[in-house]
């Protein structure tokens, strides 16, 4: 099999499983798959004329920009009676599709996904369909690959969901 191949299949690995520990709300766990100097970032999405020459996304506007330290404090909330959006908590599924590497270096592979969600909660017959596409970068650790940063796409501009308090 050839190398590019065998990343390719790594990486896709990589997403397929850190995709099941979100699912299974193993977030202590997700959090051990993240760098220290992780950044992960969900950019709100601009409508633009039909050849405008800017962004589609903003430089500026987040709906999310969180670091490690933000990261573990929104997964410590959920441990918390205070977890108001996640009471009771989200069922999840997350299918991780088109997975391709489109560089890396010697220390980070930056991969390419499209990512649904399927989210429901308590006995509410509504549920949440979340697509975009996700830029990550991998950085190879002792122990496999870290998620060093995260770049989601989302393809709505305006979100349908009562909250986001997932991750992506």
């Amino acid at each position: 099999m050839n190398d590019d191949l065998v990343l390719t299949l790594e990486c896709r690995q990589f997403l397929v499983n850190e995709a099941e520990l979100l699912d299974d709300q193993r977030l202590h766990e997700w959090l051990d798959l993240l760098t220290d100097d992780v950044e992960y970032r969900v950019p709100r999405r601009v409508m633009r004329e039909r050849g405008a020459e800017a962004a589609e996304f903003s430089d500026e506007g987040f709906l999310f920009r969180d670091d490690k330290g933000t990261l573990r404090t929104r997964v410590e909330r959920y441990d918390k009676e205070y977890a108001w959006a996640e009471n009771p908590p989200s069922r999840t599924r997350r299918i991780v599709g088109n997975v391709r590497v489109v560089e890396q270096t010697a220390d980070d592979v930056t991969v390419k996904s499209n990512s649904i969600v399927y989210r429901s909660q308590g006995d509410e017959s509504d549920h949440d369909l979340i697509a975009g596409e996700r830029v990550d970068v991998l950085r190879r650790a002792d122990e496999g690959f870290r998620l060093a940063r995260r770049t989601v796409h989302l393809d709505q501009t305006v979100l349908a969901t009562r909250n986001l308090s997932i991750f992506l």
